[in-house]
């Protein structure tokens, strides 16, 4: 098993800062290369530390931000634009990156936070739950209507 300190958010694994024990091949062949983690030293460790009390620090606003985005994002529907058959089947499916774009200036949303229950391959209305914070989700309404 190998101890590394994650430098970024990994589904599954934990965020930024945690230190987890991870087995060898994970670590050499996944995380590294990717820049998702370095190894664990105690001068590392010590470092990790004193970005941990910054993000608490932090985090205390962000949660603040994130309930406002959250209003944001639950008080209005978002609508995509895709192109789709005469049937309302579309041509591909519409992305999480897609409704990021769509949401736009109401909020600063990363296409990875968004969670899609499953693939969304034709016309109509649909839920995504938007992950803004640790302890915020939004759930947005999306309306997929046909491009012009």
């Amino acid at each position: 098993m190998a101890k590394v300190i994650l430098t970024h958010e990994v589904h599954g694994l934990g965020i930024a800062g945690d230190v987890v024990d991870v087995k060898d091949g994970y670590a050499r062949n996944f995380l590294m290369p990717r820049k998702l983690a370095t190894p664990w030293s105690a001068g590392a460790e010590k470092q990790i530390e004193g970005l941990r009390k910054a993000r608490r620090a932090k985090e205390i606003q962000s949660i603040e931000g994130a309930q406002a985005a959250r209003d944001a994002l639950q008080s209005a529907e978002v609508v995509v634009e895709a192109k789709a058959g005469e049937s309302g089947r579309l041509f591909g499916a519409v992305t999480p990156g897609d409704i990021a774009s769509a949401i736009g200036d109401r909020a600063k949303v990363d296409k990875r936070r968004i969670h899609l229950a499953q693939p969304i391959k034709a016309l109509g209305e649909y839920t995504a739950t938007v992950s803004l914070h640790d302890e915020v989700s939004a759930t947005v309404a999306v309306k997929v209507v046909a491009a012009k």
